[in-house]
């Protein structure tokens, strides 16, 4: 790491300390994060770290989500967890058909919540570093107008921006339907163009190769163009980290 990393990482420790906390037990690689979400900007980052900090121990006070807590969500078998991706980001699927929006709010963040916390856990190596990413799949195809959740989507995204800084490597938009154009202009303008920029929206044969080839047969389903079996993430089960606790 450069010198200029090095101090900006020292500040921003200092600067939580200012500001009546502490990054105390936090890693570089989780504090460069926040950092690099606010452009390097010290004050900016550690802010948001703390902000970070006071929202997590209120949404999720026992470090994770437990199943139980959302069983409206997982029964529609929705999310589909795939392995590593190329560049070893775990594969996010989300089957838009098979939702509908929540009447319960604070269920689904929570849900939000378990899915991103999953993902990205199914990436650690023994324990986390804090660099993790995660690749998401947004599958539109044979969606109704039933299926349309414009609040849910800018939920997850905003989750994405606020409290999981630089976890997104890409997001693939397939089979995007004529009428859910206006709903993603109206969802595009709660995010940030750094999150812009990672969105893809897979249109023709040219796109859907280079997706196919990025992402990887191997983790891919069938239905994707790659050989693997769509396996729900409540299926997936992930191996205890070292620190003895689970996601």
């Amino acid at each position: 790491m450069d010198q200029g990393r090095d101090s900006a990482l020292t500040q921003m420790r200092k600067s939580v300390e200012k500001l009546g906390s502490s990054a105390e037990g936090y890693g570089d690689p989780t504090l460069m994060r926040f950092l690099i979400a606010r452009s390097m900007e010290v004050d900016k980052a550690a802010k948001m770290f703390l902000q970070w900090k006071k929202w997590r121990s209120a949404m999720v006070p026992n470090g994770f989500i437990s199943e139980s807590e959302i069983p409206d969500e997982l029964e529609a078998r929705k999310i589909f967890l795939q392995g590593l991706s190329q560049d070893k980001f775990p594969v996010m699927i989300v089957q838009t058909n098979r939702h509908f929006a929540s009447k319960d709010q604070i269920q689904f963040k929570k849900f939000v919540v378990y899915l991103l916390d999953k993902t990205i856990a199914s990436a650690f190596k023994g324990r986390e570093i804090g660099t993790e990413k995660l690749i998401g799949i947004i599958d539109l195809q044979n969606i109704s107008y039933k299926n349309i959740d414009a609040r849910g989507l800018i939920t997850g995204f905003q989750f994405l921006q606020a409290y999981y800084p630089e976890r997104l490597a890409k997001c693939y938009m397939l089979h995007m339907p004529w009428f859910f154009v206006s709903v993603w202009k109206l969802v595009s303008r709660f995010l940030e163009k750094a999150t812009l920029e990672k969105i893809v929206i897979v249109s023709n044969e040219d796109e859907t190769r280079e997706f196919v080839r990025e992402v990887g047969e191997e983790v891919l389903p069938e239905m994707y163009g790659g050989r693997a079996k769509l396996e729900a993430i409540q299926d997936v089960e992930l191996p205890p980290l070292e620190n003895g606790t689970t996601n």
